[in-house]
């Protein structure tokens, strides 16, 4: 798919200013005192904003993040929307539903497929491929949470419960390093949503999505141990190269 050079404000950072704007006090997550780039979320010194490898993809991405996860510095959901561009967020409530989000699952273009174990659905709902009618694009429902969070969501949203459940295996355990599950096999959502590209021939932007977060993972780590930025490590020239295939 062709790159793209829209610089503005993706779904992911909107929703983090409409869950500010809300806000009743600030939120103060891990590492909070650290100035921070407002695009990619780094120190400044370890920006990543130039590696930002955005692509136009046939196959979306459809985020319903839990209250605090737009905030958090380290959620990888940031990233989808960074690589992905037609990625839509919608913040995530027991008591009420942001209209917007059924009026996109409605929409005919698009095949919506809830990712989540197959293990936690009626095994009528439970699918391993894309069932797309002609002329549908997949939409890659990803509820971005904690596992504990998540498992709540995907059991009070009634308005998904009519959605095909789209389940994986990992052949991997995750790489994601800023924040552990406490089972391995659990993939963070940039994780799952690589594999969603993979799923919808679109491998390479998903190869470039697991690059993306290895990077930002890196630098990350490196700012918060206050190591010097590693602009050439192996993982950087890994990115910059798929980011000119």
């Amino acid at each position: 798919m062709t790159p793209t050079s829209d610089t503005s404000p993706h779904a992911v950072a909107r929703l983090r200013q409409e869950r500010l704007a809300r806000s009743i006090k600030p939120f103060v997550a891990r590492g909070s005192r650290m100035a921070r780039c407002p695009n990619c979320r780094l120190a400044p010194s370890h920006c990543l904003c130039e590696l930002r490898p955005l692509r136009q993809t046939r196959a979306g991405m459809c985020l319903l993040m839990h209250d605090v996860e737009p905030l958090k510095p380290s959620n990888t959901g940031w990233l989808i929307a960074d690589v992905v561009a037609d990625t839509h967020a919608f913040g995530w409530s027991r008591t009420a539903v942001d209209p917007r989000l059924p009026a996109l699952l409605e929409q005919p273009e698009w095949q919506p497929l809830l990712v989540f174990p197959g293990e936690y659905a009626a095994s009528e709902r439970v699918v391993e491929t894309l069932p797309l009618a002609p002329g549908q694009r997949p939409l890659f429902v990803l509820l971005d949470a904690t596992w504990t969070e998540a498992r709540k969501m995907f059991r009070k949203s009634p308005y998904l419960d009519a959605l095909p459940v789209l389940s994986f295996q990992p052949s991997a355990l995750s790489r994601y390093r800023l924040r552990r599950s406490t089972r391995n096999e659990h993939l963070c959502t940039a994780e799952v949503a690589a594999l969603c590209l993979e799923l919808a021939g679109e491998a390479p932007v998903g190869r470039l999505l697991e690059a993306y977060l290895d990077v930002f993972s890196e630098r990350y780590l490196d700012a918060k141990h206050h190591l010097p930025l590693a602009a050439d490590s192996p993982a950087s020239q890994h990115l910059r190269a798929l980011r000119s295939s």
